[in-house]
Order: structure tokens, then C-alpha cells, then sequence
């Protein structure tokens, strides 16, 4: 069987959750029979077809990205044509705007998915605007995925203008990286990184504004131990800055990791802390990452799939987001009881096997494909 996936961005492109989705879901599907491509924009499209492992990835030129919706031209669409009429099942990823109006104009009837990452949550003016033609592709789609009970419970979206035989549940997976050993890089790579022989809890992921990284840093103070914040993004310069007016010398910042650089991170740190306030975090793949490590976790009730990711009181402590007292003590439960620090990771490691495992995402996807042919 063959699908199209469709989305704005992909590697090699600068990278971000929902493009490693994608490429998780087409890796994990291929054991079970099904061959993935990818459409998708890119600013320099050179070449136009690349070649990685989870398919094929064909690229059409982005001429403009305004709040992030990145529009093709004319190319654009009959690449996707072309692609569309190759596919069996096309796989939309929302929200794209333009991936919608492809699908309006794309002329090729296939049975297709979506799988619905996040509510429009800062650009409610394009809610509004693209609210129609929203409607017109959600009614278009065979079905309809959310990535966890929580966001399908308390979207609007998926709450109001979806028929419920239409939504379905398939969380977020990652192939298990956790058991390649470290070959004795993680002391060298700790000692580059100005971490050796200290405990840390570890932040991980883009530096966004929705990330409630201003809180960890507004609780850095009252937390017993290192913090070490990995990644790039537009609020790093502010959050360096907030640091350095708070004084507090126990956060550093890691800067952009390598693959390697982030696997040792996550083998090395106590805990893995996601305090993001907004539902722009649809999900956190990150916190599936730490309870492949069998991690502990904590992060903050948004009503999204983080607090079904890390569940309270198992895997770890869900907190209401921006109280810094409420984050600090959580972390601080964790750093000072190691049994239970333990204890919650061995139950999250049980969780993502069973759960958020490249097995898990491949049956449930391929099966879903399977299914929208078949009717």
C-alpha cells in the first residue's frame, strides 16, 4: 500500500516535532506493508527529490511563509497532482492552510487521514479567516487522528465540527534509540559540555514562546540541583537574559545539540522537565524520548497530550503551568527521593513499549490505512 503524507517542512530543512512525527510514522509503517512518500515546501527545493530511509521526499519551492504557513505556486500543486494519483491513501498533517487548498484543488479523489497536531492557538485572526476551508477539509477526511485522548477531549475543533465515528486516538511513537550504548562518549561529551559528575534535569527541544521555559528559569532558584537547557530557537537570547537578571547560577545553557550530544543527555540527566503553558505543545515528543530512557518526568496540565505522555503520580508530577513554587517542588520531590525517582522511570519506560513504541505507531496507522481503503 502506498501513501502521501503532506505537510509544510521536512528534513532537511531546520527540524522540529511534527516532521520527526511524520518520519516516525512512515518508518514504523514500513514493517507492515505500506511504502511513504512526502510532499512538501521548501525556501531552496535543490534538490526537488531526496531519497531517506522512511520514503521518498519530493519538494516544491515556498514562496512566502506568513505565521508560519509556508505557500507554494502553481508547481506546487501539480507536483502534488502527480504524487496524489501515485498514492493509495493521502496523509494530511494539520495545520497547513495550503495543504488544504491542495487537497480542494488537487483533483485526484483518494481516501485520506489527517492526522490534527494542534489547535491554531497564537494566529486566532487565521483561525478565523481559514475557518471555511477548515471546515470543508475536515468534512473531506476519512478519518481524523488525535495524538491523545486529552487534546481529542478538549479541542474545539475536533469537539464541535467532527463527527465522533470520525476521530480516532493514535498517540505519537519513536523507534527505541535508548539501548545503543554510549561507547564511552558520555563522559567526553558531559566534560565538553561543562556538566561532569553533577546531577541535572534536563530541558530539552526549539526554544519557543510556548515552551514556559520563563518559569523554570523564575524556579531555577528554588531547585536542588543543575538545570541544563538544550536547544535553539527565538526565545533563547531572552531567556539568557532573564537568567542573567535573576542571578541564578545553576542554568545552563547547552546551546544546539548533536544527536549524539542529546542521547547522552538524556542518559545522564535525573529528570526531564517540560513546562510548557500553552497548547501549541500538542504533545511533547520529548517526554516520549525521556521515558524511552526511563526517565521521570515533569510537566505541566495544558490539556494536551503531555499530561497523558507523563502520567501524574506514575511516570512522574503534572503541575499547573507557569506557577514557578509548584514546578520547583516537583522537580525537587524527584531530585531528593532517587527510590521513587526510579521507580517512576521504570514506569515510564513500561509506558512508551506499550504505548508510544515504533511498534505501537506502526500497527495502529497501517491498520487505520487499511481500513479507509477497504470502505
Amino acid at each position: 500500500m502506498r501513501v502521501l503524507h503532506v505537510y509544510r517542512t521536512y528534513f532537511p530543512d531546520p527540524p522540529g516535532g511534527l516532521q520527526e512525527a511524520i518520519r516516525q510514522t512512515a518508518q514504523s509503517c514500513g514493517a507492515y506493508g505500506i511504502e511513504s512518500r512526502i510532499f512538501t515546501l521548501s525556501p531552496d527545493p535543490t534538490p526537488a527529490v531526496l531519497q531517506f530511509p522512511e520514503g521518498m521526499v519530493v519538494r516544491s519551492r515556498s514562496w512566502a511563509a506568513p505565521a508560519s504557513c509556508d505557500l507554494g505556486g502553481p508547481a506546487a500543486l501539480l507536483r502534488y497532482r502527480r504524487l496524489a494519483r501515485w498514492a493509495d491513501v493521502l496523509h494530511f498533517h494539520f495545520p497547513w492552510p495550503f495543504g488544504d487548498v491542495l487537497r480542494l484543488l488537487g483533483c485526484v479523489s483518494r481516501p485520506a487521514v489527517m492526522t490534527y497536531h494542534s489547535d491554531i492557538v497564537r494566529q486566532r485572526w487565521l483561525g478565523k479567516v481559514y475557518g471555511p476551508l477548515m471546515h470543508r477539509m475536515l468534512k473531506s477526511m476519512s478519518a481524523v487522528v488525535a495524538t491523545s485522548p486529552a487534546y481529542a477531549r478538549t479541542s474545539p475543533v475536533l469537539g464541535q465540527l467532527l463527527p465522533p465515528e470520525k476521530l480516532r486516538v493514535i498517540p505519537l511513537g519513536i523507534a527505541d534509540y535508548a539501548s545503543n550504548p554510549g561507547e564511552g562518549t558520555d563522559a567526553r561529551t558531559l566534560a565538553r559540555l561543562g556538566l561532569s559528575g553533577r546531577p541535572f534535569v534536563l530541558a530539552l527541544g526549539v526554544l519557543r514562546y510556548y515552551k514556559g521555559l520563563h518559569t523554570l528559569i523564575d524556579a531555577a532558584s528554588s531547585i536542588g540541583a543543575d538545570i541544563v537547557i538544550a536547544g535553539s530557537g527565538p526565545e533563547a537570547e531572552r531567556l539568557r537574559a532573564q537568567a542573567a537578571a535573576r542571578g541564578v547560577a545553576n542554568v545552563h545553557f547547552a546551546g544546539q545539540v548533536s544527536e549524539e550530544e542529546k542521547r547522552v543527555l538524556l542518559r545522564s540527566c535525573t529528570i526531564m522537565v517540560l513546562p510548557s503553558q500553552l497548547r501549541s505543545e500538542a504533545f511533547g515528543m520529548v517526554l516520549v524520548e525521556a521515558a524511552m530512557f526511563s526517565k521521570p518526568m515533569v510537566c505541566c496540565e495544558i490539556g494536551s497530550g503531555t499530561s497523558y505522555v507523563n502520567q501524574h503520580g506514575v511516570t512522574g508530577w503534572v503541575v499547573p503551568p507557569e506557577t514557578p513554587a509548584a514546578l520547583a517542588e516537583a522537580v525537587n520531590r524527584l531530585v531528593g527521593d532517587p527510590e521513587t525517582a526510579a521507580r517512576m522511570g521504570q514506569a515510564a519506560r513500561l509506558r512508551y513499549e506499550q504505548l508510544f513504541s515504533s511498534t505501537a505507531l506502526g500497527q495502529a496507522y497501517s491498520a487505520l490505512y487499511r481500513e479507509v481503503v477497504g470502505r
